[in-house]
């Protein structure tokens, strides 16, 4: 491959591959390079670092894990009915990360770690697709919140068991689909109009 026509989507791709052969405590900028075909520096011509090439895949990797996501915040059904098909969507889909590839989960959540303002970035953005959901939800009369994005955050954290990386050994757990039902009816009780 010729330096000039290199991309920073090769780049990426290259650099997972790279990732899921060497884990992130071993993979170089040259390793990727390698991979490639040029030299390290042109890599550093469109990630001026190591820190920035490891957060743009890590960013790419939480992004295309929840694309559906956003689409289901943005559909206009019954606020209530997206919002358990929200928490169900992200739950599936971390839980099939998490199962089906072990080594490249964990070499993620590695990178997640590391690359804070990425995450809190991405945090962001699912709690304001939860605030979109809540908020339609008030304006339907299905969901009472006095103030959707707190009701939002609130939301999010009190289901984080069933997103958050730490937990990932539990969600092989047979009972973990009826705990994630039994949270969601929990929280649906508590946001519905009386």
């Amino acid at each position: 491959m010729t330096d000039s026509a290199l991309t920073p989507e090769q780049i990426l791709r290259a650099t997972e591959d790279v990732l899921r052969r060497y884990g992130p405590a071993k993979a170089t900028v040259v390793d990727v390079a390698r991979t490639l075909g040029v030299s390290h520096g042109s890599v550093y011509r469109h990630f001026a670092s190591k820190a920035a090439l490891r957060e743009a895949v890590t960013e790419r990797w939480l992004d295309r894990a929840h694309v559906s996501l956003a689409g289901v915040a943005a559909e206009s059904g019954p606020a209530d009915e997206r919002l358990h098909r929200w928490l169900r969507t992200l739950f599936e889909a971390k839980q099939h990360k998490a199962l089906s590839d072990p080594e490249l989960f964990a070499t993620y959540t590695e990178l997640i770690g590391q690359t804070s303002g990425v995450v809190e970035r991405h945090l962001e953005t699912l709690v304001e697709q939860l605030t979109v959901i809540i908020t339609d939800g008030v304006e339907q009369g299905l969901l009472t919140a006095e103030d959707p994005a707190t009701a939002a955050r609130a939301f999010f954290h009190a289901t984080s068991r069933f997103h958050d990386p730490c937990h990932a050994a539990q969600w092989s757990d047979p009972r973990v689909g009826d705990d994630l039902e039994a949270v969601w009816q929990l929280l649906r009780s508590g946001l519905a109009v009386r």
